[in-house]
């Protein structure tokens, strides 16, 4: 260790000894740690030894030499002193006068090193304050062995061809992780030393239920091109995500899912029967916005103490555990180049990375991801793209800065699942009451789903059948339920959907479920019929495959009914609309014809000739695509705060309806008076908040911003917010609203003066 100090002067070398870096390590302690954390990242093969290396192990030894200066000691050893800008410069500034450019091959090694250093930390303008305060600057640093700082070096620091250099982006990003990991005494890295031998396990297992069991075809590719990026299209019910995993192999990687329900599905799969629950803090992690009072919910029975939970959340966040079940969001975000963005890019450039689904998101959220994987790849990262349609124009998109290999067919049996009938007309209840009862009165499988492009319609469905249909048969499922309700939903649909029942015969439940697009991507469910309104031939053939699933059932009848009316309004115009016109139209034309059969290689056929490049070259979806990736491209370093980024492009706030409210007021007010002892834990508080939340449900600003207008002019009834702290500012709103067996739905409010009660 003492060999690697030897770039410093022996004064500054002594001094580093003595002087403070935290109130309980020295600088010269503090940055041992981040050389060990460097080293783990060397010995688990995330950076490799070279001129890299070198240059992050340089910036590990410099990056906090500023704080030798005698206003930042003083105040390490005090618990009152606060920085006070008229006496004191930020340390990252100060720690690049020590870096001396005569221990570099090059100047532009140089370069990258200093602006690690100086960009270590986010405090402040630090270009400002090197151009502004030099006066301060050479006050804090004349008694140590310092070195000049040319003004063509800070011109050079600002450049875009360094701070964009790829090198520069991984040492700084290395730095961080480094900083990061000795400063919160956490693990930088959990090795992965198991995946490999817990998939072969699994294939034993499966081999003692059915001595036949081998990997697919799919399995099969996704092992044999492990150290390639990958595309990989294939039907549903294949098994992409073991396919995922022996794609990653034993090495640190992340799974993106577009929904959270498909990332705590997975999590829970992977956790029970692939890691057998052993060690799981230090094997698999999944991050959303919920990932913590996920954790509580359903894994703290297999942790000893509530902060052993708290502590594997954290380090999760962090990046630190090998396998990861993530949304976009929370990896992607990076592409805003807000400070400190390099550790999570440098990060993910020694990962693996697989993308499930890619076609289910929106055009802005396609051009930061495709943005985002240009970059990671530029970085060493892997892809893999799995999917169960891909149109040519997103491949297109993802080839055009990146290479994959692709098998040449995509991944299909010649099992026939779906027989369409395709009806020219708005969905009709009417049609699916019919059937539903004809099934009965035939003794047959009678698995109903139903989705719909809106929760208005899918609404308007249930309330049709209503009264026709047994109440306990009919179920309704979208995003406008609280959430306590949606996850008993979430959890009753999984059940119902099983293809088989506990003598592994074919379920043979009988029911209806209505439901929107929530239910296309990574939800393993299998019913027997499906009736759907058309959007797109993406979203048609990912709600296809939740009927007939596995296959095992005869489709020599009609099992699917696809209408191709929808509402006017759902289809883009200006502002309104969520369906772009030109992929609407291309995917009607492309199934208008069809009656009967349809086999997979069909599907893939259609998808491959209709949504192009060259006829959706006009679309708004394009126009959007290249309009974000334009923006996100041209980003200025350090423009956005972490906290203004916002991925989800999804306008929302969290309400408790009036209805769930008076329900629940004992229960919730018992929550608030909780919330209110400051003695309670950190866990505890999260626990209660994470329970007052259940009883909430996302709703447009608009609806809350109608909702107050309208206490204003007396039209509604005045709730008081629910108060989650002692923080005035930490609350949810309650607001009047409609809100039943269908879930949320918007008030009219009336033109006469109500009862302004206030609860």
């Amino acid at each position: 260790m003492e060999e690697r100090f030897k770039i410093l002067d022996i004064k500054t070398l002594e001094l580093i000894e003595n002087k403070l870096a935290k109130p309980d390590k020295t600088i010269k302690q503090h940055t041992e740690e981040l050389l060990k954390c460097l080293d783990l990242l060397l010995e688990l093969g995330y950076i490799k030894k070279g001129e890299i290396y070198n240059l992050v192990e340089k910036a590990c030894i410099y990056h906090d030499l500023g704080k030798l200066n005698d206003e930042f000691q003083k105040r390490v050893k005090s618990k009152t002193l606060k920085f006070n800008e008229d006496k004191e410069v930020v340390h990252n500034v100060l720690s690049l006068y020590f870096i001396d450019s005569k221990m570099f091959t090059t100047e532009a090694d140089y370069l990258k090193v200093a602006h690690s250093v100086l960009n270590h930390h986010s405090y402040g303008n630090v270009f400002e304050i090197l151009n502004e305060k030099e006066e301060l600057i050479k006050s804090l640093v004349k008694d140590f062995n310092i070195y000049k700082i040319k003004r063509s070096i800070k011109t050079k620091l600002v450049k875009k061809e360094l701070i964009n250099n790829p090198e520069t982006i991984k040492i700084k990003g290395y730095l961080h992780k480094c900083d990061y990991s000795a400063s919160a005494g956490n693990v930088a890295e959990y090795p992965n030393s198991f995946l490999e031998e817990a998939l072969k396990n699994l294939l034993i297992k499966w081999k003692k239920e059915n001595n036949n069991t081998k990997w697919n075809e799919l399995q099969k590719f996704a092992l044999e091109n492990k150290n390639e990026n990958i595309i990989a299209i294939a039907q549903t019910g294949m098994g992409k995500t073991e396919a995922g995993f022996l794609w990653m192999g034993n090495t640190k990687g992340f799974f993106v899912l577009p929904i959270r329900t498909a990332i705590n599905a997975i999590y829970d799969r992977a956790r029970k029967n692939i890691l057998n629950n052993d060690k799981i803090e230090e094997k698999i992690a999944i991050l959303h916005s919920s990932s913590l009072e996920y954790y509580l919910r359903n894994i703290s029975n297999d942790m000893s103490e509530n902060e052993d939970i708290l502590n594997y959340h954290t380090i999760g966040r962090q990046l630190s555990i090998p396998i990861n079940i993530t949304t976009m969001d929370q990896i992607f975000d990076f592409v805003f180049k807000y400070p400190s963005y390099e550790l999570k890019l440098t990060t993910l450039g020694y990962s693996k990375i697989v993308i499930d689904e890619i076609q289910a998101y929106s055009a802005d959220l396609l051009a930061y991801l495709i943005y985002g994987l240009e970059k990671v790849n530029e970085q060493g990262g892997k892809i893999a793209i799995l999917t169960a349609t891909l149109p040519p124009f997103i491949k297109d998109l993802l080839k055009k800065n990146m290479d994959f290999k692709e098998n040449e067919n995509a991944f299909t049996s010649d099992v026939i699942r779906h027989n369409l009938k395709v009806i020219n007309e708005r969905i009709s209840s009417d049609d699916i009451y019919e059937k539903y009862n004809e099934n009965k009165k035939l003794n047959k499988n009678n698995k109903v789903l139903i989705v719909c492009n809106t929760i208005k319609e899918a609404q308007k469905i249930y309330n049709q059948l209503k009264g026709k249909v047994d109440e306990k048969e009919l179920n309704i499922l979208h995003s406008k339920f609280i959430r306590k309700e949606r996850l008993e939903k979430e959890e009753d649909i999984i059940e119902f959907g099983k293809t088989y029942d506990e003598e592994k015969n074919i379920d043979k439940k009988s029911g209806i479920w209505i439901s929107t697009s929530i239910v296309e991507a990574s939800l393993d469910i299998d019913f027997d019929y499906l009736f759907t309104e058309l959007q797109d031939l993406n979203s048609l053939f990912q709600r296809l495959g939740r009927c007939n699933r596995k296959g095992k059932k005869d489709s020599k009848d009609y099992n699917c009914y696809v209408y191709t009316k929808i509402e006017e309004s759902n289809l883009v115009d200006g502002k309104r609309g969520f369906i772009d016109r030109s992929l609407f139209n291309l995917s009607k034309e492309a199934i208008e014809d069809l009656d009967g059969q349809l086999s997979e290689k069909e599907k893939v056929s259609l998808i491959e000739k209709y949504l192009t490049t060259e006829n959706l070259k006009d679309s708004d979806y394009m126009r959007k695509y290249n309009k974000e990736y334009e923006f996100i491209n041209d980003i200025e370093l350090y423009k956005f705060q972490v906290n203004d980024v916002n991925l989800r492009n999804i306008l929302s706030e969290e309400i408790i309806p009036s209805p769930i409210y008076e329900k629940y007021l004992s229960d919730i007010t018992e929550l608030e008076n909780k919330l209110k002892d400051r003695e309670i834990s950190i866990i505890e508080r999260v626990k209660l908040k994470d329970k007052i939340k259940q009883y909430t449900v996302s709703v447009h600003p608009i609806d809350v911003k109608n909702y107050e207008f309208a206490v204003q002019s007396g039209k509604a009834i005045h709730y008081k917010k629910v108060m989650l702290s002692n923080n005035v500012k930490d609350y949810i709103k309650v607001i009047e609203c409609e809100y039943d067996e269908v879930g949320y739905k918007r008030m009219r409010y009336d033109k006469q003066t109500r009862n302004s009660a206030i609860w």
